[in-house]
């Protein structure tokens, strides 16, 4: 018999794929999310925003891996984009080459401690937990011909790592729908700016004194990140009141078919009674 469910402390999730409006548990009760990205073709800012903005939401601590090091020879440039736009969050340089490529991650994993690894397909997460691990137990390929990654991992594992805690190793995202999101931290950088704006209600489109334009003109800040903030701004708005609406159209319908609103109040105030007991 099932006596309490234990409250999740941290749970990182995403629209589901496709056109519905369902939201999919990616990992729940995690420490730390690694973010994986390599760094070829798959190298994307505006995605890596994302992750941070649901990593930060999940409750678990965000922590950037940049994989395939071995292919990139402008690292120190990849850095500082990324530094740009992750304020707060750490940044690891992997590779799967060599036996000192992966250590950094060690420092993150301990006994009763759980991460997971998020990313796009064969950015190399399998890849990496298998050099934790010390032997292949997860199956991994090699990269097309376009310098993207297959698709290898079809379902979430977890993994008891010897003495160092537990990882789980995720399928690739395809899409990253955004439902909910912690823009505050992930976007911490224009929220700043914003707060030197001459009106509270600032659009940062063509107000006199707006700080968020100032920095833009200076080069301090991308356009696109303003973009990527407002875009992702309107998708978890329209998550959230689209939400609302499925769940009013639930409630009337359970009504309707209950008999009308005669009976719907019969309905709520035995619920209540039963509350009260």
């Amino acid at each position: 018999m099932i006596h309490h469910i234990l409250a999740r402390k941290s749970v990182f999730s995403r629209k589901a794929a496709g056109s519905r409006e369902d939201i999919q548990i990616v990992a729940a009760n995690i420490d730390t999310v690694f973010i994986c990205m390599s760094l070829n073709n798959d190298f994307n800012l505006r995605r890596l925003e994302r992750y941070l903005s649901i990593s930060w939401d999940s409750g678990a601590l965000p922590v950037i891996v940049l994989t395939k090091s071995d292919v990139c020879k402008e690292i120190e440039t990849r850095l500082k984009e990324i530094s740009s736009i992750a304020i707060g969050v750490d940044v690891l340089v992997t590779t799967s080459t060599s036996d000192e490529g992966y250590h950094s991650l060690k420092g993150y994993l301990s006994n009763g401690k759980t991460a997971a690894f998020i990313g796009s397909s064969g950015v190399g997460k399998s890849t990496l937990i298998n050099c934790l691990i010390g032997q292949t137990i997860l199956d991994t390929s090699g990269i097309r011909n376009d310098d993207k990654g297959r698709h290898t991992t079809t379902r979430r594992e977890l993994i008891v790592l010897p003495d160092s805690g537990v990882v789980i190793d995720t399928p690739g995202m395809r899409e990253i729908g955004v439902f909910r999101a912690d823009l505050t931290k992930s976007f911490a950088d224009i929220d700043e700016l914003a707060s030197s704006c001459r009106f509270n209600d600032c659009t940062h489109n063509s107000e006199p004194d707006c700080a968020v334009q100032k920095a833009i003109q200076e080069g301090t800040l991308s356009a696109e990140r303003l973009e990527s903030y407002w875009k992702l701004k309107r998708e978890t708005k329209y998550d959230a009141l689209n939400s609302k609406m499925i769940e009013k159209e639930k409630i009337n319908h359970m009504f309707s078919s209950m008999g009308g609103m005669k009976n719907a109040r019969k309905f709520i105030k035995e619920q209540n009674r039963k509350k009260r007991r």
